[in-house]
């Protein structure tokens, strides 16, 4: 709209002009605002595990990476993944990202909770000390298991291979097993001790108390002969296979191919985490788990194949797409404010462009009303001169016609516009004719 066109108005009009416009942008501000998700945080908190397990060395990777891009992670650390999913499940919690394995969650704690991302295989390790070889988990029936401590993905994943052989759990007795709440390096102290018969524990091959307990020539660990047929009774349950030598080829750790069932460790977060966040911790898991691994291909992970639970959609369409311009060019922080800046300004735009681009229009219309407004009581006026037969009220239609006259004479009009306050003024004059003439008069009188 040019400024020439807006002075065309009278200050009234400009003032009415000018809010009109404020408040349609205040509108769509609020509108965009409205339904614009608030801005991505700047601080996470983080449920890891114990201090000797992996989750809690990844945590600490993770702190280090997001550091970078101007976000803070708290980390919580936990008895491991049944307590990550209580604290994940409760939106009072303050927990906003959890580690958790496959096979903990489960219904209703697991209806609002969301998978960012598979980050790698878990493995179930049963070490035992017995002098029989043991290649069965119902072999363990009846004896003293370390399952790991309340709270542990390892216990929630014993008690359900335990059910599935149809374990008799107890305190003691012909064919009663007895479960014990001990995990870590307590597990395996206990173990050399006499005090247990077998430890179950779930963690990555690199957990320093898996890697001790893989080279104690005291320690046998149970190759599962009927891995493939936990894989297709349980879905979290892949069948995994650690070569000879993988853990030590000097002392050829392990001494011979091993057969074991295990899940996969993800990175779970309630439904709604800010999508720019859920971006962040997936490059982040990219860079920390895409590496290859005793388990793991290289590039295998983080994947967004279902595990239990649903996948985040945010995070599956950054899986597959990676991250957006904006933030592949741009430090977090700066690209989540241009973001929201371009969402905001663009409905502007698109509504205002138009609106902009119609006013001189608007304008040109307003102006020209002052005038053609008294074309409608110059037309009346004359239909009424025309068409009366009798009883002629000149002087009244004289004097309609000089309040006419007189208020065109008023009209403020731009130099651009002036030649339509004359052609009004002549229509006047016009009229003022056909008076006269009706009237039996040829000349204008004086006013």
């Amino acid at each position: 709209m040019a400024f020439e066109d807006f002075a065309l108005l009278s200050r009234r009009e400009r003032v009415r002009l000018v809010l009109l416009v404020v408040a349609l942008c205040a509108v769509i501000v609020w509108a965009t605002l409205y339904f614009l998700e608030p801005g991505p945080p700047r601080r996470v908190v983080i449920a890891s595990g114990a201090e000797f397990g992996l989750y809690h060395q990844y945590a600490q990777r993770y702190k280090q990476i997001l550091r970078v891009q101007g976000v803070t992670v708290m980390e919580r650390t936990t008895g491991g993944a049944s307590e990550n999913l209580r604290l994940i499940a409760d939106p009072k919690s303050g927990v906003d990202v959890a580690f958790m394995q496959g096979g903990v969650a489960g219904p209703p704690e697991s209806d609002q909770l969301v998978m960012l991302a598979s980050l790698y295989y878990e493995p179930l390790w049963i070490f035992y000390r017995n002098e029989a070889t043991l290649t069965e988990i119902s072999q363990l029936r009846g004896k003293r298991l370390a399952v790991g401590l309340p709270g542990s993905g390892a216990r929630a994943l014993a008690d359900q291979l335990l059910a599935l052989n149809d374990f008799t759990v107890g305190e003691g007795g012909e064919g009663v097993t007895q479960v014990l709440p001990l995990g870590g390096n307590q597990a395996i102290d206990a173990l050399k001790e006499g005090r247990v018969d077998a430890v179950l524990y779930v963690g990555g091959a690199q957990t320093p108390l898996v890697l001790a307990a893989l080279r104690d020539p005291e320690i046998k660990l149970m190759n599962v002969e009927r891995a493939e047929a936990y894989a297709r009774r349980l879905p979290f349950i892949n069948r995994l296979t650690l070569p000879r030598g993988t853990i030590d080829f000097g002392l050829d750790v392990p001494p011979r191919d091993v057969q074991l069932i295990g899940t996969k460790a993800m990175l779970v977060a309630r439904e709604g985490l800010h999508p720019a966040l859920v971006n962040l911790l997936i490059d982040a898991a990219r860079e920390v788990h895409g590496g290859q691994g005793y388990f793991e291909a290289a590039g295998e992970f983080p994947g967004t194949t279902p595990v239990d639970l649903p996948v985040s959609a945010d995070a599956d369409q950054h899986r597959r797409f990676g991250p957006s311009f904006l933030y592949r060019y741009l430090p977090y922080w700066l690209a989540a404010i241009v973001e929201r800046a371009i969402v905001i300004v663009l409905p502007l735009a698109v509504v205002l462009v138009p609106v902009l681009n119609f006013l001189p229009q608007i304008v040109r219309a307003r102006v020209k009303a002052r005038v053609y407004r008294w074309y409608a009581e110059l037309e009346n006026l004359e239909r009424d001169v025309v068409t009366r037969e009798k009883d002629l009220p000149i002087a009244k239609w004289l004097q309609e016609l000089d309040l006419i006259e007189r208020a065109a004479e008023r009209i403020h009009m731009p130099a651009k516009f002036a030649s339509e306050a004359y052609t009004l003024r002549e229509h006047i004059a016009l009229v003022r004719r056909t008076i006269l003439a009706r009237a039996g008069s040829t000349s204008v009188p004086e006013k």
